[in-house]
Order: structure tokens, then C-alpha cells, then sequence
């Protein structure tokens, strides 16, 4: 069965390419701006279901094969409600950043799975809570003078080697990146597609990262 990614994340491409599925690119693109009142985990779940819905029907009139659409949406979540999404500016970059510094926050990712076969949808989330460092006011003025923060959500990227915003994660590296592989792998159990087994290890060699979630998964 063909897999779509409905996106055109160069980190969510790399995360998927760790797992040596064939996949091709569907991007769709949305407005991510939240509901009136709406919760984080809400946000993303709905996001993350119009992108599949969207990506689907493009591909549909564009005559593709039928397979699996895979989107996701991230969203970093300030004090347990504050939707952090793209900043606007280098300055709302360096605002959010140093707000986050020295803190714990969330972010939480909604994988949506629909086989257009059927119309069928699988869809769940993972959340990881993020240890901030004390990083400097020069080494954030540095980092969003890089241009890097500003198409990220939360105003920084966990794997950018010159940054290294965050320190003694205990969760998912791969669902702060924005895709996470263990997830995906039970979506694709659920909808009747064999992953493999060797994800975990793929996920952890690519990212040079010892995981604690597989064994709290099984």
C-alpha cells in the first residue's frame, strides 16, 4: 500500500526516512490558526485530520493510486494551555525563547492515519514534556539571527546542533521533532499494516538518542 506524508517538513521526511518505508510527498497546506477556546491537544488532532482530509482529495484529483495519507501537526504548549505556534518575527522568537529558558514545557503531536480505501481514520497523540536550559541572551540572539527559529513552532529545533535548546530529556525525541515513529508504527498495526519491528532501533540510531519510551510502550 502507497504512504503518503501530507507534509513538507524537511524533519518529519528525515524522520520518516529513518525507517526505510517508501513513502511519497502530499503536502497540504492549511490555516493553523486555533479555535476560539480551543485546548492543545484539541488543536492538533483537528489539524492534523483536515491535513490528511486535504491531502487525500488532492490526490484524488490529481488521478494518484489510493494508499495510506499519514499528517501530522505539533504544537508547543506553554504552562499546560498556551498554544506556542511559528513566531511572527525574529523579536517574538526571542520573547518565546526566553520564556521557555530554564522551564519545562509540553509538546504535544497528533498523528492521523486515513486509508482512502475505505475512508477509514486511525488517529492518536504523543505528548513529551521538554526541560529548557539556561542557555545565554547571546546564544539566543545568535540562534534566531540564524533564521532557524522562525518556521518552528515554539521558536527553536530540539536537534540543531549550534543551539541545543534542551537538556535531560526523558521522552520522545522523535514527537518533538514532530513525528513519532513509535506512534506511527501502532497507527500502522491499526490499519492493517505491518511496520516491522525494527523501528525503535532505527529511531534511536538515527537520532544518536538512548529512548525511554519503546520499553514503556511494550
Amino acid at each position: 500500500m502507497i504512504l503518503y506524508l501530507a507534509s513538507n517538513s524537511p524533519r518529519r521526511k528525515q524522520l520518516l526516512g529513518l525507517t526505510g518505508w517508501e513513502f511519497q510527498v502530499a503536502p497540504a497546506d492549511l490555516d493553523e490558526t486555533p479555535l476560539d477556546g480551543e485546548a492543545p491537544r484539541e488543536y492538533v488532532l483537528r489539524l492534523a485530520e483536515e491535513k490528511a482530509r486535504a491531502a487525500a482529495q488532492r490526490l484524488v484529483e490529481a488521478g494518484q493510486a489510493p494508499g495510506l495519507v499519514l499528517a501530522a501537526d505539533t504544537t508547543v504548549v506553554e504552562d499546560g494551555w498556551r498554544i506556542l505556534g511559528k513566531p511572527s518575527s525574529p523579536a517574538e522568537a526571542v520573547e518565546v525563547l526566553r520564556r521557555l529558558r530554564g522551564r519545562v514545557h509540553e509538546v504535544d503531536t497528533a498523528l492521523v492515519l486515513l486509508r482512502q480505501s475505505d475512508g477509514a481514520l486511525f488517529k492518536d497523540l504523543c505528548s513529551t514534556l521538554v526541560p529548557m536550559r539556561e542557555y545565554r541572551e547571546d546564544e539566543i540572539q545568535a540562534y534566531v539571527d540564524s533564521g532557524d527559529p522562525l518556521d518552528k513552532a515554539g521558536s527553536y529545533a530540539i536537534q540543531h546542533a549550534g543551539f541545543h535548546p534542551v537538556e535531560k530529556l526523558q521522552g520522545c525525541y522523535a514527537n518533538v521533532m514532530g513525528l513519532p515513529l513509535c506512534l506511527l508504527s501502532h497507527l500502522l498495526s491499526r490499519a492493517g499494516v505491518e511496520p516491522g519491528s525494527h523501528i525503535p532501533a532505527a529511531c534511536q540510531a538515527g537520532l544518536e538518542y538512548a529512548c525511554p519510551v519503546p520499553e514503556e510502550i511494550q
